[in-house]
């Protein structure tokens, strides 16, 4: 199917919509495109091409192209009516959490080219196709929220470190309570002997590390009553294939930092185009003494190290954890968001729910017996 999207005829941008799909041509032209954007980690082929038959069984590709040259992807999944951006909708294959998400377009033009394949993807009638875009830019929640559809959003922090250059004065930009934190954990540690962050070089050694960090991990959500994400089968699963790909590439590291032999924690993150990126972690708390903050002399230590092997930002990706905000500079925000026609059954049932709810609170009926 073609939607075209004319601006002056030596101008087109012809977006095709395909449920024929073959991964190993697509690996080719993906990459080949990666080179022209800006993606994240999270768009790139490592992450999207990763276990791809099994994460899209019903695959759907928005293909944007202008003078014969590809200029934006998009891959969803179908679940009947619904497609999924950059992931399956299956909760199952879904639990490795994808961040940083959008269409891959050409760098600099990422807002028009979104906007197209977006409105393909959606299609025409009255209701079109529901989009489910998880872990979404501003740029792409700007592109979805078109005059007509319903968009459901929930936003997120994603805070961030820039270090480019600065890894000297990292500490001293840091507030004067993190300074401590910061020092008196590395006082404590430092006694059993020097802190030493030790990096997997080989794909056996970023395998046995993974499987050494899901330890601690799931320890530390246990105690909080709560599953950690190696409790997933597919967790396992996809990132032991992904490391197979990314290791050899350069864009993982799994960290142990360590003091005297003994291991303080464990550091599962990405690096790309001049991002690392903390996807996972687990900390040895129960030798952390009142005293110990392995979180922070972890993450600090890879902080410097990035910023002495030349990148740019440090990313924790989303979530409000108390280190994050200690440590990080900015933050930019993530989206989570359902695209469908205002219609259509859910946005209909939302808006009945909000005018109901607007209803009792103006009457002051909120918390009386059988009412909200």
């Amino acid at each position: 199917m073609k939607c075209p999207v004319r601006r002056g005829a030596a101008d087109a941008i012809d977006v095709a919509v395909t449920d024929r799909v073959d991964f190993q041509h697509l690996e080719a032209v993906w990459r080949e495109l990666e080179t022209r954007a800006n993606p994240s980690f999270f768009q790139s082929w490592t992450w999207m091409g990763c276990l791809a038959t099994e994460r899209f069984p019903n695959p759907v590709l928005v293909e944007a192209r202008q003078g014969g040259r590809v200029v934006a992807l998009a891959l969803f999944n179908r679940r009947g009516r619904t497609l999924y951006l950059g992931a399956s909708g299956i909760p199952a294959l879904d639990c490795i959490y994808v961040e940083f998400n959008g269409v891959l377009a050409e760098a600099g033009r990422e807002a028009a080219l979104s906007r197209a394949c977006l409105r393909a993807a959606r299609g025409g009638g009255v209701f079109g196709r529901r989009l489910v875009l998880d872990g979404v830019d501003d740029i792409a929640r700007a592109a979805a929220e078109e005059p007509g559809q319903a968009c459901a959003v929930r936003s997120q922090a994603s805070p961030f470190v820039c270090i480019s250059g600065q890894e000297r004065d990292f500490l001293a930009r840091r507030g004067a309570n993190t300074r401590y934190q910061i020092r008196r954990s590395d006082r404590y540690y430092a006694g059993d002997g020097a802190i030493v962050l030790t990096r997997a070089e080989t794909l056996p050694q970023a395998l046995e590390q993974l499987d050494r960090l899901a330890v601690p991990h799931q320890a530390s959500w246990s105690a909080r009553g709560r599953q950690g994400a190696f409790d997933q089968p597919f967790f396992r699963r996809f990132h032991r294939a992904l490391l197979e790909s990314a290791i050899p590439r350069g864009e993982a590291d799994l960290w142990c930092a360590s003091a005297g032999g003994r291991p303080i924690g464990y550091l599962y993150n990405f690096r790309y185009r001049g991002r690392v990126l903390a996807y996972q972690s687990g900390f040895e708390y129960g030798d952390a003494g009142p005293h110990g903050k392995p979180g922070l002399t972890c993450h600090h230590r890879a902080i410097v190290e990035a910023a002495e092997t030349g990148m740019n930002r440090y990313d924790f990706l989303a979530g409000d954890g108390r280190y994050k905000v200690n440590l990080a500079d900015e933050a930019e925000t993530l989206h989570w968001i359902e695209v469908d026609s205002r219609y259509a059954p859910r946005p209909v049932a939302r808006w009945l729910r909000d005018r109901v709810r607007r209803w009792v609170e103006a009457r002051g009926l909120t918390g009386r017996s059988g009412i909200g």
